[in-house]
């Protein structure tokens, strides 16, 4: 069971299903795909929200840079840690859509830079990638240390929703303050999510992450001239070429079909221990239909499925300030924080 907040701010407790009934109806114009998607994506504007930067050196020699935001009413006693997607980092605006709601309802928030993200490289040729849960349990353990959290909550979107959904299943001793989880247009299988990326109507956005990844790895050859040649980098023209020159190689793997394979959370969604909900909108373009595995949120009472009709690639826009999304992320986590 869990406990749903209503519009009254009732209490309403009803039975947990596996496969959880969507709420979300948009407005009309945003029931399209594309508009919702780039919406979210580049026209949102959310209000101001103060962050303060911390970083945390990590024991390989690099950092991460976490992104805090605080309760605006009370002290608090809880925690939410947020990852951004592909390129993203934690001023996008679904951060801080999320981070500023989250704080208007009395949790801290610790929005992560992925390893490069924060507007500085960083010091090693490695970077990110969807399935380096090695870093989360850093920041997990970094921010517990700090003793100040009895409620701790993770909220991941796309590609940090991989990342995250990966290290709550995978077998990692997850901390007692550790309470719930959040997943938010998710692509649990890399591989065939990335050909859907690929696919004519998605070209749009494939080929702005494959400029953006491009320029990225351009500065990395500046202050890592051994590893990569400017004309390999020049000759990728998608995603997997991308992965398969730099992503995979850079962080241990064989090439790109083994990256995908190893760090593809959908094979770990069975083994979650933890309430988790994932939300992925049916007409999301960037995911592969395996993304939403119906059969083990059937299977597995820890695993909660939303599937909107609506919402775009982490879209779920409303009239209101907040998306759904966000709305359904503090119902969610807080019916197991207390």
């Amino acid at each position: 069971m869990f406990f749903k907040l209503n519009s009254s701010n009732l209490i309403t407790k009803f039975v947990s299903m596996p496969i959880i009934k969507s709420t979300y109806r948009p407005p009309v114009l945003f029931k399209n795909y594309h508009i919702s998607t780039i919406y979210a994506s580049v026209l949102r504007k959310v209000s101001p929200v103060a962050q303060s930067r911390e970083r945390l050196e990590l024991e390989d020699g690099d950092f991460l840079d976490l992104d805090w935001s605080y309760s605006t009413s009370v002290k608090s006693g809880n925690v939410l840690i947020l990852l951004h997607g592909l390129e993203g980092n934690a001023q996008r605006p679904y951060m801080l859509g999320m981070a500023r709601y989250f704080n208007q309802k009395g949790w801290d928030v610790a929005a992560i830079n992925f390893r490069g993200c924060s507007g500085e490289i960083n010091r090693l040729y490695r970077s990110y990638n969807a399935g380096a849960s090695e870093d989360l349990v850093k920041v997990v353990s970094h921010i517990l240390s700090k003793d100040r959290y009895e409620n701790l909550a993770l909220n991941g979107f796309s590609l940090g929703g991989n990342l995250m959904l990966k290290y709550v299943g995978e077998g990692n001793k997850l901390p007692f303050q550790l309470k719930a989880a959040v997943a938010i247009s998710t692509p649990c299988d890399l591989h065939l999510s990335l050909k859907k990326l690929e696919e004519s109507r998605n070209r749009i956005y494939s080929g702005r992450f494959v400029k953006k990844l491009k320029t990225q790895l351009y500065n990395r050859k500046a202050h890592f001239p051994d590893d990569l040649e400017k004309h390999q980098i020049a000759s990728c023209n998608s995603l997997f070429a991308i992965d398969e020159l730099y992503t995979s190689r850079a962080h241990g793997y064989k090439n790109a079909l083994d990256y995908y394979e190893k760090s593809s959370s959908l094979q770990f969604l069975k083994k979650i221990s933890i309430p988790t909900l994932l939300i992925n909108a049916k007409n999301d373009g960037f995911l592969s239909k395996n993304s939403s595995p119906i059969e083990i949120a059937q299977s597995n009472p820890n695993f909660h499925l939303e599937m909107p009709e609506y919402g775009g690639h982490v879209g779920f826009i409303q009239k209101k300030e907040q998306t759904y999304a966000e709305e359904r992320s503090l119902e969610f986590i807080t019916s197991f924080s207390g």
